[in-house]
């Protein structure tokens, strides 16, 4: 166990905080430890993760009481359960307390009971995942989709399962971690290319052809990218993997059934339905359940995703339950119900970002369900979310793995059931605590144990 928190009085001089070590450091350091003791080589990161927990500065692990409502009961930072305005969960349309979603649930629930009991290579499929492979299908034009029980394991399986070791993989240097690992498992030759830079693309897609003029080249991108709000030029890079022969992942885990016409996510907004090489997702940001899929075209991928994405034939599939569930969100996100919750949400969006400005904030991206607001320092994100929490304002402060090192911010998550006095509240909470920890001490001593 981490040790006990040291009560933290707001008004109390920060110098003290940053005296104490807990500011300075970063995962960065502890990533790759020395020495042939696999379980104890990890004492160091141990001592780091216990500073920052005695001084109310580690905001992970926390416990929510209940559904993920835009007011919620939190448990953690050093704090007893508290209720407050909660921009941490992922429940983008509100759909979790649902009470249509929940019936669809308990129904499976009651018909199949909880678990899917098998692999769905072997018998772990049910009626209710039959339908939502369809039903994705459809939305996406795209027939042949394959399940996966999480969305990281979509994203891994993918890569891993299409790719080998003589191919080539170009992804988007912000990428999600499970698709940059399921490259680098899959093939050496990767390259990752500027965010957003089609340019770089086409650079590289040049130069890997004029070496290679036979081998296959997976090119990677999001639909809305998890930590700066913004998306590619979808039709721009996809005619780029026609001119070079090369094949087009988008993962639209942040953007489906949020975002778009239709719910169809960036790839709608876009016109390219239909028109994706492989399009994946996860169904934990806005469809209410665990769970992943990769959709595609060819009924020989999905074959091959079926056989070779580890995930996929190695993992017991989606429960009954969850199936049920992610179809019911599904319905009613492609419906009109759905429209007006998008519409909710991109009001809320807006809104924030128009509050944090007029207090002098920094957002980066465009209006979407995320809003991150901008500290770029480690220490001052630390201080930032401890204020918040104390607050009652529960966020996600993001700094390295999630984030480049310098480049820290709080992931603000937006949901269509905000109401606009919580919207204005947290705004008003949010700027007071990012610029108190602004001005908060930086000159932080070295934690021990940092090699």
């Amino acid at each position: 166990m981490l040790n006990e928190p040291i009560p933290f009085d707001p008004s109390h001089d920060l110098d003290a905080l940053a005296a104490s070590g807990a500011l300075g450091g970063n995962v960065a350091l502890f990533k790759q430890p020395r020495g042939q003791d696999l379980l104890r080589r990890s004492a160091p990161l141990e001592e780091w993760c216990a500073l920052r927990v005695r001084n109310g500065v580690w905001p992970y692990g926390r416990t929510l009481d209940g559904p993920p409502a835009p007011l919620a009961t939190v448990e953690g930072d050093g704090l007893a359960a508290a209720q407050g305005i909660n921009f941490a969960s992922q429940d983008y349309l509100s759909l979790a307390s649902h009470p249509a979603v929940i019936d669809a649930a308990m129904r499976a629930l009651a018909e199949c009971g909880p678990h899917s009991a098998g692999s769905a290579v072997l018998l772990g499929n049910s009626r209710h995942s039959n339908a939502l492979e369809r039903a994705l299908g459809e939305l996406l034009r795209c027939q042949q989709v394959v399940l996966f029980p999480t969305g990281w394991g979509a994203a891994f399986g993918a890569v891993t399962a299409l790719v080998h070791g003589a191919d080539h993989v170009l992804i988007d240097q912000l990428a999600h971690a499970s698709l940059r690992q399921g490259a680098a498992a899959a093939t050496r030759n990767v390259a990752a290319y500027r965010h957003l830079d089609c340019d770089h693309v086409r650079e590289l897609l040049a130069g890997i052809r004029a070496i290679d003029g036979s081998g296959a080249i997976l090119v990677i991108t999001e639909g809305l990218f998890s930590m700066d709000a913004d998306s590619p030029d979808l039709p721009l890079l996809q005619y780029l993997c026609r001119e070079y022969g090369a094949t087009l992942l988008v993962d639209v885990a942040h953007d489906l059934g949020a975002m778009g016409p239709g719910g169809t996510g960036a790839i709608g907004a876009q016109g390219m339905l239909g028109k994706i090489d492989i399009v994946m997702g996860a169904f934990s940001k806005t469809f209410a359940s665990n769970g992943g899929f990769v959709a595609c075209s060819q009924r020989s991928a999905r074959r091959q995703l079926q056989l070779f994405a580890g995930p996929h034939m190695f993992s017991n599939a989606l429960s009954p339950v969850q199936a049920a569930t992610v179809l019911e969100c599904l319905r009613i996100a492609t419906g009109s119900e759905g429209e007006r919750l998008r519409a909710d949400l991109m009001r809320n969006a807006v809104e924030l970002r128009a509050l944090l400005l007029e207090e002098g904030m920094h957002c980066i991206g465009a209006p979407s369900p995320i809003v991150p607001l901008w500290t770029g320092s480690e220490a001052a994100t630390r201080i930032a979310g401890m204020l918040l929490a104390r607050a009652q304002v529960f966020v996600n402060p993001m700094e390295f793995p999630g984030v480049p090192l310098g480049a820290a911010r709080l992931r603000l998550q937006l949901m269509a059931r905000h109401s606009p006095a919580q919207v204005r509240q947290g705004a008003r909470l949010l700027a007071s605590a990012v610029r108190r920890a602004s001005t908060a001490p930086r000159a932080v001593p070295r934690p021990a144990g940092q090699g």
